[in-house]
């Protein structure tokens, strides 16, 4: 099962480099496999590769519902 996150990148970077904000940590990504990116887009991670730009809307949408699926399991634990 694959699964990709919503990011907000954050900056730019050299060489096809993006630092993204994902729920809380700031991670470094290549952002070779897309065209024109600006700071403040959401795009879908996967494995350290941004391989989709997604609207705010929906990148808000997913984020809470991983953030349900997360209390949800720390309920049961």
């Amino acid at each position: 099962m694959c699964l990709s996150v919503p990011a907000k990148i954050a900056k730019i970077l050299p060489n096809e480099l993006a630092l993204v904000f994902i729920d809380g940590v700031n991670l470094e990504i290549s952002i070779a496999l897309l065209d024109e990116l600006d700071v403040g887009d959401f795009v879908l991670v996967h494995v350290g590769y941004a391989l989709a730009k997604i609207d705010p809307a929906e990148a808000k949408r997913t984020l809470e519902l991983l953030q349900e699926l997360g209390a949800a399991k720390e309920c049961r634990s």
